[in-house]
């Protein structure tokens, strides 16, 4: 829903009801990830999209009808036939899309989702997609410290709840099952949680050219980006408008007192470009030594990640902590400049991220997308 939550908030805010098809569910290559969203607008509008093409014409005529009779549907969309206008997807995936109708009525809590997207504040919202006609299309909007609306069962509510804050913690989108009463082990309802958690975070030391590259490449992926360095000629917002922030510190001291204010997670991802031992080696100790991160990769070539690993090692640094890193930084693709250099280094944390094995496709076979 994130992807259309402003148009969606305006025909709301206007007792317009709108309707929106949520992919809650993806099996085999699906062009389109849990949480992607279309809407079909009150004058028909078509705003979004659901699987890059292939199915949005079957998706819009479904939200008409939604809009039209106020009944959430759960819709399954697999491979095409041999009809070269049948409905389907030509990638061989199959996509399970939720359509329900959301007005003031029937979402009534879609303003303090909004809002707390805003703020960056975690919240998720946990919709029934399958059940008994008397619970689909209620939900439960859950923040770590309350929780808004309700299924209609006390406790499915607590289940739902407990699930789906683990789920927010991590920034994760799920389908969830559950006895029609919350029964854990029970069948025969599904709950689609979607996750707002705030932007994972890509810190960017060194306030060089590819630094600012990388960080373009980070704000373009969805990461809020810092970037830090200890001199404040060269740390500076105008050479680095793509970033977040610009912080002039000495590398090590910033991420240390990041880790200990506990603004450091599991989807954080530390860069190193300075490739100057007097900065990379202290915050280097640092970040391998943190329980949970991301992605950290150093810059230099073999000779500066030779010597890099040689003090690391002499600060006493395990050979399983020195795995940890990504050195030197990035796949092989052969690039030169600072932007094709940012590419490669966002290759690599999305290949790390999801399994990926870095070769070209066309000299693979099975499904392009790892499950």
């Amino acid at each position: 829903m994130r992807d259309v939550m402003d148009q969606l908030e305006g025909w709301w805010k206007n007792g317009e009801p709108a309707a929106l098809a949520t992919v809650v569910n993806t099996f085999r290559s699906a062009p389109r990830q849990p949480g992607a969203s279309m809407l079909v607008g009150p004058g028909g509008e078509a705003v979004g999209s659901v699987s890059g093409g292939c199915v949005e014409g079957a998706v819009y005529e479904l939200g008409g009808q939604v809009l039209t009779d106020g009944r959430p549907v759960l819709q399954r969309y697999g491979v095409s036939d041999d009809d070269a206008f049948a409905v389907g997807l030509t990638c061989g995936g199959i996509l399970d899309i939720f359509v329900e109708k959301v007005s003031p009525t029937t979402f009534a809590q879609l303003d303090q989702v909004t809002e707390a997207v805003r703020q960056e504040s975690p919240v998720a919202v946990a919709t029934v997609v399958a059940g008994p006609a008397e619970r689909l299309g209620t939900r439960l909007i859950v923040w770590p410290d309350r929780v808004a609306g309700g299924t209609g069962s006390a406790r499915l509510d607590d289940a739902i709840r407990d699930d789906t804050r683990g789920l927010l913690d991590a920034g994760r989108n799920a389908m969830l099952h559950y006895g029609v009463e919350g029964q854990r082990r029970g069948e025969g309802l599904d709950v689609f949680v979607e996750s707002f958690a705030p932007p994972p975070r890509m810190i960017v030391f060194g306030a060089i050219d590819f630094a600012a590259a990388v960080a373009k490449m980070g704000t373009f992926l969805g990461y809020r980006v810092t970037v830090c360095d200890a001199r404040p000629v060269f740390a500076t917002a105008s050479r680095f408008p793509s970033a977040n922030e610009v912080v002039v510190e000495w590398p090590h001291r910033y991420l240390q007192a990041e880790a200990e204010a506990g603004r450091i997670d599991r989807r954080t991802v530390i860069t190193v470009l300075t490739h100057d031992p007097k900065f990379d080696v202290p915050v280097l100790e640092i970040a391998l030594r943190l329980p949970e991160v991301g992605y950290i990769g150093a810059m230099g070539s073999r000779r500066t990640h030779e010597d890099r690993l040689a003090r690391l090692r002499e600060a006493g640094l395990t050979e399983a902590e020195l795995a940890r890193m990504s050195s030197p930084i990035g796949l092989d693709l052969g690039a030169r400049t600072p932007e094709e250099t940012a590419v490669s280094i966002a290759a690599e944390m999305i290949a790390l991220h999801w399994g990926g094995e870095g070769v070209r496709l066309a000299e693979r076979d099975g499904p392009i997308h790892a499950s």
